[in-house]
């Protein structure tokens, strides 16, 4: 459909809590998630939310194949995930560096729960419920923090692993963000 502007950090929307999706299967909807769809191949995301593009909505993408901006990332399924509900399996978390096409060219060693469990829907309404780990699991929280109006620089404990991309990986080919 089309390539959207992401919203960057400092912007007010990044901030809000979205509204659950009310109506499955509508060309709203589906547009929307063409949007969102390509947008994140566009800009070689691992991930997009709906309010990354001023939609205040519980909508969110991620697929990881092979991707330049984690290269060694395993691969993680094509996935539109619609009011979602996350569930971490134990307390384990665990450190990784995490980039945010809303935050360009900063990375930041951020904490997430090893394993978890994800319920929603597609965008058709059907029911999704899968228990991920590693980078799966990471993807999924750091996107569906976006629903929340969280970005993960607030979730980073050291802020000395905070920082530009090419200063933190000096000589390292990984893509802008």
């Amino acid at each position: 459909m089309a390539i959207r502007d992401v919203l960057k950090m400092g912007d007010p929307r990044l901030l809000a809590v979205a509204a659950p999706v009310e109506a499955f299967g509508t060309p709203a909807l589906d547009a929307l998630v063409a949007d969102l769809w390509d947008t994140m191949h566009h800009l070689d995301g691992a991930g997009l939310a709906a309010p990354q593009i001023g939609v205040g909505l519980r909508v969110v993408v991620f697929a990881v194949d092979r991707n330049p901006r984690y290269p060694e990332a395993e691969s993680v399924p094509a996935t539109v995930l619609i009011n979602p509900v996350l569930t971490p399996i134990g307390d384990a978390q665990e450190d990784g560096w995490e980039g945010c096409l809303s935050v360009p060219g900063l990375r930041g060693l951020v904490p997430r729960y090893r394993r978890l469990r994800y319920v929603g829907c597609g965008a058709d309404g059907s029911r999704i419920d899968r228990t991920v780990s590693g980078f799966h699991a990471r993807v999924v929280q750091h996107e569906v923090d976006h629903l929340d109006g969280i970005l993960y620089p607030r979730r980073i404990r050291d802020l000395t692993q905070f920082g530009f991309t090419d200063a933190l990986f000096p000589g390292e080919a990984l893509a802008a963000d």
